[in-house]
């Protein structure tokens, strides 16, 4: 009998692709076969293309194989991602299909063209949810009822104490509802996506699973809070070197620095603040010279992980005294960062993935949220899970 052979579509943001590419592997190593689906871009920034167990890259463009930089016309991006993205999808089903090479199931990481491509070729879809169950809670009950309580307290922007009970999830203010959901949103597509991608939940045949990135111990009473869908717990996916013996899969794939291991490796346990915001939010140049003056003001060590898009770190009107205390970096593999001995404290931005990172290593986190799901992950860091 052939093993089972997935396809799992993923988009080009670290956030996306760090989660999929340890669940490809997770499926290797019990003997599934995997068909990686992803953009020209998220290949070329990755360290080492191969997953072992034989995981299959595939790839197509989305016209942006140099990436998405800022301020490039947002809807004419998506557009191109939604029309290349859902073809190249269509040829690579059919074509396997043709060569006696049919996909089991296509798994996808909240990818809204591939529901459409899926159905109409009649092929089994599943959901990988990578953000906290609770967040999709939220969502969840958002479009089932509770809009207009939701609504009554987000409309209310100054007001931080009328607390919002939703079924399976803490009480939340205003500040811990994930920014799609506020008035404000000025990502006016997101929260129509999210809607049709749990109508097309609903529509599903029996059993309706959506695969989430955490774990029982963790958000068990979010998971089981809607009784007709079945959310299985899969987390935490990172490499699995953190989680036992093996060291095949080191840190994430994403190219990054290494000069930050020799300056760790000189510090004390426990001294260090380790500052990352992730790859698509960045701060204001008045938010970094406030960050610099308070990491400075500590009179710890610290590494900040500054991305090209942050910009120019000689802006910072400390940088010589930057450059004694700290250390700034383009990037790093995150995880080996927070499994080293000289970090004591992680300021974040409370992306999902920098959350159960910082979670399976044990290290606390000031929590600096700035869109999406980023203030509910600090409200559970904060107030359910008391770790930051």
């Amino acid at each position: 009998m052939a093993p089972p052979h997935f396809l799992l579509v993923a988009l080009s943001t670290c956030s996306a692709m760090n989660p999929a590419l340890q669940l490809a592997e997770r499926l290797a190593r019990v003997g599934s076969r995997v068909t990686f689906l992803s953009t020209v871009y998220a290949l070329r920034c990755m360290i080492d293309p191969v997953c072992p167990g034989g995981v299959t890259f595939t790839t197509f463009s989305d016209g942006y194989d140099d990436g998405y930089v800022p301020g490039d016309d947002l809807e004419r991006y998506r557009a191109e991602m939604n029309r290349r993205g859902s073809e190249a999808l269509r040829d690579l089903i059919e074509h396997s299909s043709g060569q006696g090479l049919s996909f089991t199931c296509v798994l996808h990481t909240i990818v809204p063209w591939v529901h459409d491509v899926a159905r109409s070729l009649q092929i089994k879809l599943v959901l990988v949810w990578i953000q906290p169950a609770t967040v999709f809670d939220i969502y969840y009950h958002y479009f089932s009822g509770y809009e207009d309580v939701i609504k009554s307290v987000t409309s209310q922007r100054c007001d931080t104490t009328s607390l919002i009970r939703l079924p399976g999830v803490p009480p939340l203010t205003n500040r811990n509802i994930p920014s799609f959901l506020h008035v404000e949103n000025k990502y006016a597509f997101a929260l129509p996506e999210i809607q049709s991608l749990l109508e097309n939940l609903k529509e599903e045949e029996n059993p309706k699973v959506v695969l989430v990135n955490t774990f029982d111990a963790l958000e068990l009473e979010a998971l089981r809070a809607i009784g007709t869908l079945n959310l299985v717990g899969i987390g935490p996916l990172v490499p699995l070197s953190f989680l036992d013996s093996d060291q095949s899969s080191r840190g994430d794939r994403f190219l990054g620095s290494e000069d930050f291991v020799k300056w760790l490796n000189a510090k004390e346990e426990a001294s260090v603040i380790y500052v990352a915001f992730g790859s698509i939010a960045m701060l204001s140049k008045l938010q970094k010279r406030e960050m610099a003056r308070g990491l400075l003001e500590t009179g710890r060590p610290f590494l900040w992980v500054m991305g090209k898009g942050d910009g120019d770190d000689d802006e910072l009107i400390y940088k010589e005294e930057i450059d004694k205390r700290g250390v700034i970096v383009p990037w790093c593999s995150q995880i080996e960062v927070l499994s080293h001995p000289s970090i004591g404290c992680f300021l974040t931005h409370c992306g999902w993935n920098s959350t159960i990172e910082s979670l399976v290593c044990g290290i606390p986190m000031v929590a600096f949220p700035q869109w999406a799901d980023q203030m509910t992950n600090a409200k559970l860091v904060e107030d359910v899970w008391k770790v930051g």
